[in-house]
């Protein structure tokens, strides 16, 4: 894990840098000042997509980044791997869809838990997946 003024890159290569992927999001979403319940929601979409980068990118890396105004703390997402990429991702982005043993709900549960959403990914080329999640600030 290494971390650039407000951003923190974990290497996704086992399981257990999912767990610090896990960790760093939650470090960021409490600095941004996240409720439990946007925390949840921001962890929960990280462990998805950590795992899909594990499982189906071969590994890859997570860039969490905290972006703070006056009136929102929001928390960046990035998540990049070289694997074979997704031939068809609304296809991929619909529930029950896998191409593996899972239930097909990550990427979609992913995209639904996100205030926004945005995947590249083409056969042969990886994917690079970027969500975010605000809160407003009480002022």
């Amino acid at each position: 894990m290494s971390r650039e003024g407000s951003a923190t890159t974990v290497v996704i290569q086992t399981e257990t840098d999912i767990v610090l992927v896990r960790q760093a999001t939650r470090e960021a979403a409490l600095a941004a000042g996240f409720s439990l319940v946007q925390q949840t929601k921001l962890v929960t979409a990280a462990s998805e997509l950590a795992r899909n980068a594990l499982v189906y990118g071969g590994g890859g890396k997570a860039e969490i980044e905290v972006e703070e105004t006056a009136q929102t703390g929001t928390v960046w997402l990035t998540f990049i791997d070289s694997g074979p990429g997704i031939p068809d991702i609304e296809r991929a982005l619909t529930d029950g869809y896998t191409t593996g043993s899972g239930l097909g709900l990550g990427l979609g549960g992913a995209r639904r838990l996100a205030d926004r959403f945005h995947i590249e990914s083409a056969p042969g080329q990886g994917t690079v997946i970027k969500l975010a999640i605000s809160t407003r600030r009480k002022t």
